[in-house]
């Protein structure tokens, strides 16, 4: 059986690991979730602390990533936010509701204090670190990893990356395991 993801933002800010994680969607070993505001967040940052990108790129790949994996935004998940109230962190609360809206099981997120454990389990959800998220597919299915890792290579061009190449970008982007993992 499929289990639901949410993304947070902050993991799909990062180009490499934002195409891993679409393309672990688009393998079906997750169904990956996500809203408007998280994807305002995340090209919104992109656009503040990157003004030399291309914003109409920038556009389209938010339409690619929406296109590429079916069913992806979660709507209508604001009169749950009064259930997380109590959260760390504000600014968060949108994540958990949109989670608890979409029955997921999984926030994938680098900010796991803003995601506090007695929050969550009690709706069987919990938070996890990109790179755990990432090890977790990896034991359940190490195939469909290295085929989007491949397919990761392939499709850059500018400039061309090989397996190598994407597999330092992802450690670079803090997730040492899962870099490791895909090497052997």
């Amino acid at each position: 059986m499929v289990f639901t993801v949410i993304y947070d933002a902050n993991v799909l800010y990062p180009s490499t690991l934002r195409d891993l994680l679409v393309r672990v969607a688009q393998s079906g070993l997750i169904h990956a979730r996500w809203t408007d505001a998280i994807l305002d967040e995340t090209f919104g940052n992109l656009k503040a602390n990157r003004p030399y990108l291309d914003v109409s790129k920038l556009d389209r790949t938010r339409k690619l990533m929406c296109n590429a994996v079916p069913d992806c935004l979660v709507t209508k998940y604001e009169p749950l936010e009064q259930v997380f109230a109590e959260s760390p962190d504000a600014g968060d609360i949108h994540v958990m509701a949109a989670a608890l809206k979409a029955q997921a099981q999984v926030i994938v997120t680098r900010n796991l204090k803003h995601f506090p454990a007695e929050l969550l389990e009690p709706w069987g959800m919990e938070a996890k670190h990109p790179d755990d998220f990432l090890m977790d597919q990896f034991y359940l299915d190490a195939v469909e990893l290295h085929i989007a890792v491949r397919g990761m290579s392939e499709a850059l061009r500018n400039p061309p990356l090989d397996v190598n190449d994407v597999l330092k970008r992802l450690e670079s982007d803090g997730l040492p395991q899962i870099s490791a993992a895909l090497r052997r």
